[in-house]
């Protein structure tokens, strides 16, 4: 992953291979990111805090082309997936695994619609990547989710449950 002061790929850039807990010290802002190869999960503060941004293999040549809030990048993780089995996750409508349950394998374009409820409390990853997404259509703030158990929305960076619309990451 390369990431650039300016707009278009131009200025001040740093190549990075790994995980970077602080890239502070490379540049002082993000404006356009290039995505070689992998998953790459972006955080607007250091020690993957903050507003996360869900970055797989292509161009963004602005900010508001990986739906940044600002171009403030400080932290940075990669993400292989190398199981190629299907993609399996469990929502739930409270917290701990309460009350009503739906399970999806497939890209939800509107939560609503098909759950018809606005709040995820928890979930259970079984199987595969996914980005939750603050409104329907994939727009607004992103959460990463790997396998595994999420038993409240803070498990996965939220400060509430409201999520709209969730996706699959498939490529890597």
């Amino acid at each position: 992953i390369t990431f650039y002061e300016d707009r278009n790929f131009q200025g001040r850039n740093y190549e990075c291979s790994s995980d970077c807990a602080d890239l502070h010290s490379y540049f002082s802002r993000c404006n356009s990111i290039r995505v070689d190869s992998g998953c790459w999960v972006a955080y607007e503060r250091p020690n993957y805090m903050g507003y996360q941004y869900v970055l797989t293999r292509g161009e963004y040549p602005d900010y508001q082309r990986w739906m940044g809030f600002n171009d403030c990048i400080r932290s940075c993780r990669m993400y292989t997936y190398t199981h190629g089995g299907p993609y399996k996750m469990k929502i739930y409508e409270r917290s701990d695994y309460g009350g009503q349950m739906m399970e999806f394998t497939d890209d939800c374009e509107n939560l609503y619609d098909r759950f018809r409820y606005r709040e995820i409390h928890s979930c259970n990853v079984m199987d595969g990547y996914w980005t939750f997404y603050e409104h329907p259509s994939y727009k607004g703030r992103q959460y990463f989710l790997r396998p595994g158990e999420y038993r409240r929305f803070g498990d996965w960076g939220a400060t509430c449950a409201g999520i709209g619309s969730f996706r699959r990451i498939m490529d890597f």
